[in-house]
């Protein structure tokens, strides 16, 4: 018995290192630059940082919550070494991809153990698979680094809450969706006060040590960065003004402050500045909801992971941006799921692969078609964006179900 576990815990460590491999490969090989963020935006922030020029988020406002620099720095020292060898750009994309299958090994290495549960296993084919249907945006995009805290942090709520959510917290202050599954963990948990002294005790960290750097207003720049911006083609809100493009009576063009494509369109400015409040209220309600099931008595294993999920995919939905790589958001809440309550997560998790696959058709694979506003690349787009909505509906639809324990009277 325990040589057949070994076995499969080395096939499991086998496949991770092969779609690993794989993905990393496919970035120099897929159209579009499948890269290009690691090249052409990381390496020069943290060039910058290094060479005593500007430092992102503490001399500067910036898109991204300031420890995003962090893992943008620890690929340039990966890198260093091999510059002579490979140049300086190809030596930081290999750095990068290092850094990441590194961040991702200690994850897998948390969720498998030497003898993982079936449900374990479960959940390492299901992030091998995600990864090798997302291809390369799910390793080159600072986002990669943010899932491997989520699932390590996730794992270790139980066990370790206060130090689950502090890197829970941690990754939010890389790529602000982990805060979600800090809000469900505040709600989902007994102890909530232990998570959320983590999660202040992290924050305040952070902040003191901004200020001490010298940031002023750019501590929280990353919120007010994206107040102004239009609506990305990807987004979900996107969709009905895309299909303008394709009858041409909307138009895709490039803005060159956030460096992505934008939909312009009668209708578009007021659909973008209603989805901000759209998502405040729409996270607001089903934070109500989890709250009442948790003060209902609802478990940690039946509330936490479709709270999670639902959080996630509502940040998603709502978003004026729809980022390919976004889809690596919802890799952690599964794998959380599956381990939690498999039986209920395994349709969640199927629609979950099924958006990897689409969103690798639609970026890198069928981009340029995409931006020439293809019938066939919208078509595709729209059936992602329309399985987002499932997921949501699924979401909703699992946490409604959380089963209530109500507290027997004493006699």
């Amino acid at each position: 018995m325990k040589r057949a576990s070994t076995t499969r815990v080395v096939v499991l460590w086998c496949a991770f290192l092969l779609v690993h491999l794989l993905t990393a490969w496919a970035g120099w090989v897929y159209p579009s630059q499948p890269m290009g963020d690691v090249v052409l935006v990381y390496e020069p922030w943290a060039s910058s940082a290094l060479g005593g020029g500007p430092i992102v988020g503490v001399t500067e406002t910036w898109v991204y919550p300031q420890l995003a620099l962090v893992p943008m720095l620890v690929a340039a020292a990966f890198a260093s070494p091999l510059v002579l060898l490979l140049g300086v750009s190809n030596a930081y994309l290999v750095g990068w991809a290092v850094l990441v299958v590194i961040l991702d090994a200690v994850a897998f290495g948390v969720l498998v153990g030497r003898s993982p549960s079936h449900a374990r296993r479960v959940a390492a084919w299901f992030w091998c698979a995600a990864l090798l249907l997302l291809g390369p945006i799910a390793l080159y995009r600072i986002d990669a680094v943010t899932v491997p805290l989520a699932v390590i942090g996730g794992l270790w709520l139980v066990a370790r809450p206060a130090v689950g959510a502090a890197l829970l917290t941690i990754g939010a202050w890389i790529k602000i969706w982990p805060g979600a599954l800090v809000l469900a963990a505040v709600l989902a948990m007994r102890a909530r006060w232990r998570v959320l002294a983590a999660a202040v005790t992290v924050t305040a960290a952070v902040v003191a040590t901004l200020l001490l750097l010298g940031a002023d207003t750019e501590v929280l720049g990353f919120l007010t960065e994206q107040t102004g911006r239009g609506l990305q083609i990807e987004a979900v809100a996107a969709t009905p003004f895309l299909w303008l493009a394709v009858a041409g009576a909307a138009r895709i063009e490039y803005s060159f402050e956030i460096l992505t494509f934008q939909i312009t369109a009668p209708g578009v400015d007021a659909v973008a500045a209603a989805l901000t409040p759209l998502m405040a209220i729409s996270v607001l309600a089903i934070t109500a909801v989890g709250a009442v099931k948790a003060v209902r008595g609802a478990s940690f294993p039946r509330l936490f992971p479709p709270l999670a999920l639902t959080l996630v995919t509502l940040l998603i939905v709502t978003n004026k941006v729809g980022s390919p790589q976004f889809q690596t958001w919802l890799i952690a809440p599964v794998i959380l799921w599956i381990v939690l309550d498999r039986a209920r997560a395994r349709t969640p998790a199927v629609v979950v692969l099924a958006l990897c696959l689409l969103t690798c058709l639609v970026y890198p694979l069928g981009y340029d078609a995409l931006l020439r506003a293809d019938a066939l690349s919208v078509a595709v787009l729209t059936v992602r964006n329309v399985l987002l909505l499932v997921l949501l509906v699924l979401g909703i639809r699992a946490l409604v179900r959380v089963p209530a324990r109500h507290p027997k009277p004493r006699e």
